[in-house]
């Protein structure tokens, strides 16, 4: 894994999660929504690399009021609250 591009290792995800599906991802148009996938994963990301809201923040770039609208929006809290591993 450690050897492929961010690219590849999101092409072989999206391989992975169509197949059983018949290459239907969830019944939504992908192309339109990407850029809702791609801010909900990196809004997650932050948190799972951050110790704070505040080091979140920073490392987004966002003042805290885009934060916390887009926290609303994503609600990253409750992926990891209801996460069983």
């Amino acid at each position: 894994m450690s050897n492929l591009t961010l690219e590849e290792v999101i092409g072989l995800k999206l391989e992975l999660s169509t197949k059983p599906v018949n290459g239907r991802l969830y019944g939504f148009p992908l192309w339109f929504n990407l850029t809702d996938i791609v801010r909900d994963a990196i809004l997650k990301y932050a948190y799972s690399a951050t110790r704070t809201q505040m080091e979140a923040m920073r490392f987004l770039g966002l003042r805290a009021k885009d934060f916390h609208r887009l926290k609303k929006k994503y609600d990253p809290v409750s992926y990891f609250e209801n996460r069983v591993d």
